[in-house]
């Protein structure tokens, strides 16, 4: 493989012990062209905007690195190889991985084990905000652990004064789960500030909240939905997370947001900044499953989000939305097929745009933006 002309030059990938980027030995105007020919084929939009193309390298804000080897010789990355060189995460998150590296040595925070059931560190998770502030995250099998990471924990910030967020998550399960429900935080910080460079959104990271992987790519999702839902009476942001479209629809002139979002954490995240921003009587967030709650409300909004998982929004939803008095929808979606079956059902509306945003480079995973307008009657 050594011939070979790479999107962009990757020793892992050349070594063969990494194939998580599918697509890097396809030349970059050819990444893109084939996801645009991808979402065109599935998507019936009257009109598709310029594709949005991402950073080769150096766009990841965030990595998930599973603990292998021993915790003298501790290999960060998947299975039992080390990355910690991979060219995909910001700069700010691989100059600290070898530090970290050096933590876990003087911790002596031993490696799971799958086949023995042995050992307490699993993963490590980096997450990295604009201005290079950081949260780490240690996944471990026990609580136990805690004591000898307090004890280190103040000279490793000494060092690295960039990391603001330090926590736990206690994932006991012989299961190939990431996360456990139990998130024990270290530092008098509990949130990651997010200021967004170019629109100016504010967000707070929790532990246990989701944000993109790729900050300026989930900016432009942000700005696209804000443009083409500004000025509307009322909006709900359906599976919301911390509430990155609900604040841009409220930048946007939105007079009244509801986000919708299952996890508590990322809910809490979403009304505090809220609050902070002094935004609390235009925004307002709630812990609940996205379907049960829309079937219980009395009022339908004029406009409506949907940023759901891979698995879509799912026919009870779509048929919902098909019926219901909403005039607009945005919907973005990081999955092509699971977006067309949902649109299928949803035949009252037309999506008049829609645009392809590069999130996940090298792969053929992309985010897609739609906006659908409710068909006229006549």
């Amino acid at each position: 493989m050594a011939s070979l002309s790479l999107a962009v030059e990757c020793r892992y990938y050349r070594a063969g012990v990494c194939g998580s980027c599918t697509e890097l030995a396809l030349p970059w105007e050819e990444q893109i062209a084939a996801k645009q020919k991808y979402a065109e084929q599935l998507i019936p939009a009257k009109t598709w905007l310029p594709i949005a193309v991402s950073r080769k390298e150096n766009f990841r804000n965030k990595v998930k690195l599973v603990v292998s080897g021993s915790y003298e010789n501790v290999q960060l990355g998947i299975s039992d190889q080390d990355l910690r060189n991979c060219p995909l995460p910001l700069p700010e998150i691989k100059a600290v991985i070898p530090r970290l590296a050096e933590f876990i040595k003087q911790c002596k925070l031993r490696p799971y084990r799958v086949n023995s059931a042995s050992g307490d560190l699993k993963y490590l998770l980096i997450t990295a905000s604009p201005s290079q502030e950081l949260m780490v995250r240690f996944v471990v099998r026990r609580a136990g652990v805690q004591g000898i990471i307090r004890k280190n924990l103040p000279h490793l910030l000494e060092k690295l004064p960039q990391i603001k967020v330090v926590s736990l998550n206690i994932q006991p399960e012989h299961k190939a789960i990431l996360e456990g429900e139990e998130e024990i935080i270290l530092t008098s910080q509990t949130v990651l500030p997010f200021l967004l460079p170019n629109t100016g959104i504010y967000l707070e990271l929790r532990p246990q909240s989701f944000f993109q992987t790729n900050t300026a790519q989930a900016e432009v999702l942000y700005q696209q939905a804000a443009s083409w839902l500004a000025g509307a009476s009322s909006a709900w942001d359906l599976y919301c997370g911390i509430g990155g479209f609900a604040f841009a629809l409220a930048e946007a002139g939105v007079e009244k947001v509801q986000g919708v979002e299952a996890m508590p954490e990322a809910v809490k995240a979403a009304n505090d900044t809220a609050v902070q921003l002094e935004l609390a009587q235009r925004l307002e967030f709630v812990a609940a499953d996205a379907t049960k709650w829309i079937l219980e409300q009395k009022v339908q909004p004029e406009a409506l989000v949907l940023n759901p998982p891979r698995r879509g929004i799912g026919a009870e939803l779509a048929q919902w939305v098909n019926n219901s008095q909403v005039q607009k929808v945005v919907y973005s979606s990081c999955n092509a097929q699971s977006l067309a079956k949902d649109l299928a059902i949803m035949n009252n509306f037309q999506v008049e745009q829609a645009q392809v945003v590069d999130m996940f480079a090298h792969t053929k995973h992309m985010e897609i933006i739609c906006l659908l307008q409710k068909k006229s009657e006549d």
